[in-house]
C-alpha cells in the first residue's frame, strides 16, 4: 500500500508542468500622463525580455505621445534632458546613448509598440528604472524595472 502511494506521488510530481518564465509584460499609457503599472520585474532566467507598450488615449504622438525607456535609475533625469533635445524624430532619446538599455518609439493614442533586450545587460542589486521621455512626462510616467533573484 505505502509504495502505491510513493509511486502515486511520484508520478504525479513528474507530471506537474514546470512554470516558464513570463519574458514579456504589457503595460498602457494614456492622455493623463500615467502607466497602468509602477513596477516590471524580470525573471533572471530569460535571455530577453519585451516590452510592450499600449497607449490607450486618443491624443497624437506630437501632443501626448508616449514610449519607454530602460536605465539605471541613475540615468533617468541625465537621459530624459538629454532626449528632450533629440526630438520627435529620434523618439525623444539621444541617438547612441550608452545608458540607455532599451526604448521604444513614442506612439499616440490607439497605437502599439514594443522593445526587447538582452538581459545579461541587468545586473542583479541594481536600481533599474521605466519611464517615458516625451518632454515633461518622465518625472510622472516612470517605475522600478527589477530583475528577480
Amino acid at each position: 500500500m505505502v509504495k502505491k502511494i510513493v509511486l502515486a506521488t511520484l508520478a504525479a510530481m513528474i507530471s506537474v508542468p514546470v512554470m516558464a518564465a513570463t519574458c514579456e509584460v504589457d503595460i498602457e499609457g494614456n492622455d493623463a500622463m500615467q502607466f497602468n503599472t509602477k513596477e516590471i520585474v524580470v525573471d533572471k532566467s530569460c535571455k530577453e525580455f519585451t516590452i510592450n507598450l499600449k497607449h490607450t488615449g486618443e491624443m497624437p504622438k506630437a501632443s501626448m505621445g508616449h514610449n519607454v525607456v530602460v536605465s539605471k535609475k541613475a540615468d533617468e533625469q541625465g537621459i530624459a534632458i538629454d532626449g528632450a533635445t533629440a526630438g520627435l524624430d529620434n523618439s525623444y532619446v539621444k541617438p547612441d546613448d550608452e545608458r540607455v538599455i532599451a526604448f521604444t518609439e513614442v506612439i499616440g493614442g490607439g497605437e502599439s509598440t514594443s522593445t526587447t533586450f538582452d538581459v545579461s545587460k541587468l545586473q542583479a542589486g541594481e536600481d533599474y528604472a521605466f519611464f517615458c521621455s516625451f518632454p515633461g512626462h518622465w518625472a510622472v510616467m516612470t517605475g522600478e524595472l527589477k530583475l528577480a533573484e
